[in-house]
């Protein structure tokens, strides 16, 4: 470890004249490109990058880049998200070859950095960032760095770094660092952020072309680490290599490293920002039907039944074939109002808008105010209110006018009862099914795949038998490790689940959603909840139809099932695989839970309570979502089990990932495929994976949501 002590390194002034002098010749330089001509390019980090530095280049708000980095006998996995303009965050999984003399180091890290200086005709863009700041602190780095781009096509770029940034030849110190590996990781390490012996560092990037850019740079890591275990050599601090970019902006790279190694990269770029609404394939919706002068007062209509029923048949009709399900039309001389049921388009906005034109092409013409009332498993979710009149004015105008004049109100107590007939009624469907654990410490990848079959059969509205039957074809999920636990092993024996479940019922349960009053839905689940659980799960939720915030609470009574994941339950107490150690779960848990929507497609929830092991605690999600269904976020959970307890990782943590299926298949779909990536999937800070939650179905039809997808209203 005296290897990498702070202590007694050689000072080396001049290397600082190299970051000096990037600013300095970007300084004199009147009138040059501001940043965003030069094309954004990405390192063997992940991130924006010269080749194995960092430069200050800020990719665009939103953008999402998955690298994959050969840097030697290391094998880097890095997923890059523009959180905000300024502010990006990254997750990184490292391969290590032969890092413990013949066996592999798979290593976790994240980052964080932070522009602080835009860049303009006289400035630099300058960022500050965290490198790896919790995990193991393998990669343990700090650096604050300024790109500049002087000439078309030609950035120039210079930098101080900490930790591993600061270890070849560095310039000065600001005191001592602790440079070991953290045992367990995942711990914020704030102790040496900014400490220890500095460097500098810099580089030269130039594009002459939107295809191909040329790098070369002075590197300030010294590889410590990966020398004195004979698996790098560093021999020459300079690194050279050439981007080369696809219509598409995936980047392939080659690299030749510190005189002796080769390094490739390949970067993958999407931006749910600017993907647009999802689907596009389907064909446009009714044009409005524009009454004609003086027909709005013709009410000779209400005195026909067979006219009205004629009308209400053709609302159906029309809606069906829109993909829309009516369940109710009530009429009056000058209103009428709908209960509909939207299983076609992600954006609530469309669905409204599509409704709204079959609406104006099937009722009487004396009929000016469209009432409509979007249900989702027998609950009234919001009524939409609209004027006829404003959508025979406005059909050709920005769809933000007609929000203008739209009303968005608590529906409790105006859907019309569902037509007599409609239920009870079923549906079922077969299709695949992937499940993906990723970051085992002893593979990077573990899988099952296989054919599910789904079936729901409603009883009533809001009364709902579901299920889910699992046949696994192939996978490994049952290899997973099954190491010691301190805790009751609420998650860790997922292997033996994964092992002995075959087929599986991976859920059966009889659930009743509700409205007990104005702002209020609730839900009761019983039966089998989740494929380690069974037992009875209640829900409330306080959400006004027009309020940001929402309040819920949750309380769940549960017993362990099979491994088999039949109809058999075991009872609640675990035996260590390691110890022997007996543990008895907890047979209820629960939480109170407060969301927050900020805005700008920001959501915050905070949960609070019980977890499944016992252990008492709150998670904390931060995610950005976008008016395409896109959404990308980030949690934690901090209870009070000791980091020991826990294990590898500390605490629970991880990324989630929602993506809708329209994106792949253009055509509209309300699917959307989530997938977590845990750092590491542990004991604490586990909750029960109940479906049917509540806030998520809710907020959807709920002002702040839809007007955020109003755009697609006319679509």
């Amino acid at each position: 470890m005296a290897r990498w002590a702070t202590t007694g390194k050689r000072r080396a002034p001049g290397r600082l004249v190299l970051a000096v002098g990037v600013f300095g010749t970007s300084a004199t330089l009147a009138q040059t490109p501001p940043q965003s001509d030069a094309p954004v390019t990405y390192g063997l980090y992940g991130q924006p990058g010269v080749i194995d530095m960092p430069n200050a280049q800020v990719a665009p708000d939103a953008q999402l880049v998955t690298t994959y980095a050969v840097v030697g006998s290391q094998h880097r996995r890095t997923l890059s998200f523009q959180i905000t303009p300024r502010l990006n965050g990254s997750f990184r999984y490292t391969t290590l070859n032969d890092f413990f003399g013949g066996s592999n180091l798979y290593d976790r890290s994240f980052d964080f950095r932070y522009q602080l200086v835009r860049e303009s005709n006289w400035k630099p863009s300058i960022v500050v960032g965290l490198q790896d700041f919790m995990g193991t602190g393998i990669y343990s780095s700090e650096y604050i760095v300024g790109s500049k781009t002087v000439a078309d096509g030609l950035t120039l770029t210079g930098g101080i770094g900490w930790g591993r940034l600061g270890s070849a030849d560095p310039i000065g110190s600001t005191g001592a660092r602790d440079t070991g590996t953290i045992a367990s990781g995942g711990v914020p390490n704030i102790d040496r952020w900014f400490r220890g012996d500095y460097s500098a560092f810099g580089g030269i990037a130039w594009s002459p072309n939107d295809r191909f850019t040329f790098k070369a740079e002075y590197s300030s890591d010294a590889y410590d680490r990966e020398e004195f275990r004979d698996i790098f050599n560093r021999d020459s601090p300079w690194n050279f290599g050439a981007d080369y970019r696809f219509p598409s902006g995936t980047q392939l790279s080659l690299y030749s490293l510190y005189g002796s190694e080769f390094g490739a990269l390949v970067t993958f770029q999407t931006n749910p920002k600017t993907l647009g609404v999802p689907s596009g394939n389907e064909p446009g919706g009714l044009p409005i039907a524009v009454r004609a002068a003086g027909a709005a007062s013709d009410l000779g209509w209400t005195s026909d039944n067979t006219q009205a029923a004629t009308a209400r048949q053709t609302v159906r009709q029309l809606a069906e074939a829109e993909g829309l399900t009516v369940e109710a039309v009530t009429l009056e001389p000058q209103k009428a109002t709908v209960r509909l049921i939207n299983p076609r388009y992600l954006s609530a906005a469309q669905a409204i808008g599509r409704m709204a034109r079959v609406m104006t092409n099937a009722l009487p013409a004396s009929v000016e105010v469209f009432e409509i009332v979007p249900v989702v498993d027998g609950i009234p979710m919001s009524s939409v209110i609209l004027r006829r009149s404003d959508l025979e004015a406005l059909e050709n105008a920005p769809a933000d006018d007609m929000l203008a004049r739209t009303q968005i109100i608590d529906a409790f107590g105006r859907a019309p009862a569902p037509d007599a007939g409609l239920y009870p009624k079923f549906d079922y469907g077969v299709g695949p099914y992937f499940n993906l654990s990723v970051f085992d410490p002893d593979s990077p990848v573990r899988y099952d795949f296989g054919a599910q079959v789904k079936a729901q059969y409603n009883i009533t509205p809001n009364l709902v038998l579901s299920g889910t039957l699992i046949g696994k074809a192939a996978g490994n999920l049952s290899e997973g490790r099954r190491d010691e636990s301190n805790l009751p092993r609420v998650r860790t024996d997922s292997a033996v689940f994964a092992d002995e479940g075959n087929p599986a019922i991976s859920h059966l349960t009889l659930a009743h959603y509700g409205r007990p009053a104005r702002d209020f839905y609730s839900r009761v689940t019983v039966g089998y909840l989740e494929p380690m659980y069974a037992g009875a799960s209640a829900e409330i939720l306080w959400k006004p139809v027009g309020n940001r915030l929402a309040i819920g609470a949750e309380i769940n009574a549960i017993e362990r099932r099979d491994f088999d994941q039949l109809f058999g339950l075991q009872g609640m107490t675990t035996t260590d695989p390691v110890t022997n150690i007996q543990r008895e779960i907890p047979r209820v848990n629960g939480h109170v839970s407060a969301y927050y929507s900020f805005g700008n497609g920001f959501h915050g929830q905070l949960d609070a309570g019980s977890y499944l092991a016992g252990d008492i605690g709150a998670t904390l999600t931060v995610s950005r979502e976008f008016a395409n269904g896109w959404s990308l976020g980030a949690y934690a959970t901090v209870t009070d089990v000791t980091a020991d307890d826990f294990g590898e990782g500390s605490f629970d943590k991880g990324l989630r990932i929602s993506i809708p299926l329209t994106t792949f298949t253009g055509a509209p779909s309300r699917q959307v495929n989530t997938v977590d990536l845990r750092s590491l999937t542990r004991d604490g800070g586990a909750r029960l994976e109940v479906e049917g939650r509540l806030y998520d179905r809710v907020r959807d039809y709920h002002e702040p949501d839809a007007a955020r997808s109003w755009g697609t209203f006319w679509r």
